[in-house]
């Protein structure tokens, strides 16, 4: 059922109905991680200038610039994460609509969310998952540890925002959660392969389009036979 629905969904994340839907969600997450690194760099910049290592440790300082380029750069993939649910809130019913008519013309086309609730979903699991990658950053220096806590927190975070806003379309919120809690395990690994695309560069890009893809699948796989409200 899930390898069902990741081979559909890698099938259409890059035919013509998404593509133009790819590349708007590849060009808003692209503008926000710049946005999010000219943040960090401004603050680092700050931090240096305030405590002036340059006049007495020069050695350090040039020490503290290379660390801060590769540091922001470990701050950027940890923060990717939280980038990806606010894109995948704001496109998710676009990438829903073409799945549902394309591969399930005979069932009862879902409801977009509104506007401004899909934006909120985005917000919402966006702080839960800054929240919970800035605890994983902490034990970015304890090997074995950091990985582990990053993939295990993702694959959580990602399977539970995805499923809920894919089910969302269908259902009221108390039966998303009930769904959600009923096929713990398998959204649990959704999750995990959408925290595993994450890890790899460039291709991380696409997680919101793919995840969106694959969710909506999933979700109608697993409600088969189930009448929404």
């Amino acid at each position: 059922m899930l390898i069902q629905s990741v081979f559909a969904a890698a099938r259409e994340v890059f035919s013509p109905a998404l593509r133009r839907i790819l590349w708007k969600s590849i060009g808003l997450t692209l503008a926000l991680l710049v946005l999010v690194w000219l943040g960090l760099t401004k603050l680092f910049d700050i931090f240096l200038t305030n405590h002036d290592l340059s006049a007495t440790y020069p050695i350090i300082d040039s020490f503290a610039f290379f660390l801060a380029g590769f540091g922001l750069f470990v701050a950027l993939v940890y923060l990717l994460p939280a980038v990806s649910a606010v894109v995948a809130g704001y496109f998710l019913d676009d990438v829903a609509e073409v799945v549902e008519h394309k591969d399930y013309p005979a069932d009862p086309p879902g409801r977009a969310l509104p506007f401004g609730k899909a934006i909120l979903y985005g917000i919402r699991f966006a702080g839960l998952s800054l929240l919970v990658n800035l605890v994983a950053l902490l034990l970015f220096f304890i090997p074995g540890i950091n990985i582990g806590a990053f993939f295990v927190a993702n694959a959580y975070l990602l399977g539970r925002e995805y499923f809920e806003l894919a089910a969302g379309r269908f259902w009221p919120a108390e039966d998303v959660a009930r769904l959600r809690v009923e096929h713990r395990g398998t959204v649990l690994a959704a999750g995990a392969v959408l925290a595993g695309l994450v890890l790899v560069p460039v291709v991380n890009l696409i997680t919101p389009v793919f995840g969106a893809a694959m969710m909506v699948h999933l979700h109608k796989k697993l409600t088969r036979g189930r009448a929404a409200i």
